[in-house]
């Protein structure tokens, strides 16, 4: 959780397993944990919110220092490896479980969310219109032990991270 030196940051960009891993790589990033966020569905599992129905995204929640990385670096990457503009899908992967969401924990961090978002949109890099949510954090459930930095213990995957040409 977060202390007096560090921040969080949830973000929900497709697959996390491949997500986790381009944030955990990044100075100032402190440690990542993969789960369950934006949903319904009490202490949801990996099968539950496969189903497409507990309302949950895939997401990583950050720990990150803000005196090495700024929550506007980790927005950098974050709209770098997906397509923010395909509603409940990344690449082959569909499903509301892999939409795109920025859950901001601070006033503050929506501020700058919604700044990043409308700045992108304005940028003419996406022709279409960009469908990220962005929301209030919620209950973050910890993904089973398994998807715990899943691309580190077993190498990459199949995992779409990079966006598709528009």
């Amino acid at each position: 959780m977060e202390n007096n030196n560090t921040k969080l940051a949830t973000f929900a960009a497709g697959c996390f397993w491949g997500v986790e891993e381009e944030f955990r790589q990044i100075k100032g990033v402190r440690s990542t944990t993969v789960g369950y966020t934006g949903g319904k569905f009490e202490n949801p599992t990996y099968r539950d919110v496969c189903t497409d129905k507990t309302g949950h995204a895939e997401a990583v929640q950050i720990e990150y220092d803000p005196n090495e990385v700024s929550y506007e670096e980790l927005l950098d990457v974050f709209w770098s490896i997906h397509n923010p503009t395909t509603k409940n899908r990344q690449g082959p992967d569909t499903g509301s479980q892999y939409r795109s969401m920025i859950a901001f924990h601070t006033p503050e961090q929506e501020a700058i969310s919604r700044k990043s978002k409308e700045s992108l949109q304005g940028s003419g890099k996406f022709k279409n219109e960009i469908v990220t949510e962005i929301v209030p954090a919620s209950t973050f459930y910890k993904a089973e032990e398994y998807h715990q930095k899943y691309h580190m213990k077993k190498g990459g995957g199949s995992c779409y991270v990079r966006p598709m040409a528009e």
